[in-house]
């Protein structure tokens, strides 16, 4: 692990040769997401995963607005990376899109394993329902509860049994996303940077070849995301799987490392 001038810790495998592929996590995870891929792409191609602010080793308070595309542009800036492959999942999607949006030079193609963050444009009625479970255990200061409503929301997924989901699977994401409570705990008059206009009004924008993985028991909201990404992208295929929810890479991570290896191969 390494960390950027500014406090972004990152993971950096060096010397392979073609575009990098760059790795940007969920927001109910931190860059151990993807343990799963790590060894395989680091062996294969040049390849970066870093921790958002507020994830993982990213601990620094941000000095003003949290802006994760800046964190991200900086951090390819570091590493002296002018143009790659982005790989987000959810918020790190959001991320990705962002990105390819405000430095088209730097990007060559995206996959958005689902789209999440920036790029949720519906309130739906269980993306409500874990507003509100979530909230209600951190007002009455219950991490353990907090965190068992983004297992329920984003790793089980409306209509399945808990107890047919990989339980390590499970325990994985409840390390990564405990660890982003502990980090932003002070962090309540931190404000984020919004674009604007926002992503999902410029789509038209995105001019690279564009991948996208949704699970059949995603949120609603994300299933009306990627509906709203393909008719809007130029250059755009979707890729659905009816088993995975709404991490389909640690759910199905030799599956989603197959998918992957297709996507950026020359």
């Amino acid at each position: 692990m390494a960390t950027t001038p500014s406090g972004i810790a990152y993971d950096h495998a060096a010397g392979t040769g073609g575009p990098p592929i760059v790795l940007i996590h969920a927001g109910v995870a931190d860059r151990r997401m993807w343990d799963p891929q790590w060894a395989a792409i680091s062996g294969e191609h040049d390849a970066v995963r870093l921790d958002l602010r507020g994830f993982g080793e990213s601990t620094t308070r941000p000095d003003a607005l949290l802006s994760h595309v800046d964190d991200v542009r900086a951090t390819l800036a570091h590493l002296g990376i002018d143009r790659c492959h982005l790989v987000g999942s959810s918020l790190g999607a959001g991320v990705a899109v962002e990105v390819a949006l405000t430095a088209p030079h730097l990007v060559r193609s995206l996959l958005l394993a689902p789209p999440g963050g920036s790029l949720l444009a519906e309130l739906t009625d269980d993306l409500r329902t874990f507003f509100d479970a979530e909230r209600a255990a951190l007002a009455a200061g219950d991490l353990d509860a907090a965190v068992e409503a983004n297992i329920a929301a984003w790793v089980v997924g409306p209509g399945r049994d808990p107890a047919k989901i990989n339980p390590d699977f499970q325990d994985s994401v409840r390390r990564m996303q405990r660890r982003a409570f502990e980090v932003t705990a002070s962090w309540t008059d931190v404000d984020e940077a919004e674009p604007d206009p926002p992503a999902l009004d410029r789509l038209a924008d995105v001019t690279v070849p564009t991948l996208i993985l949704i699970g059949g028991h995603d949120l609603a909201t994300t299933q009306d995301s990627a509906d709203r990404l393909c008719a809007g992208l130029p250059e755009v295929r979707r890729v659905d799987w009816p088993d995975a929810a709404h991490l389909p890479s640690l759910e199905h991570p030799g599956r989603f490392l197959a998918l992957l290896r297709e996507w950026v191969r020359p």
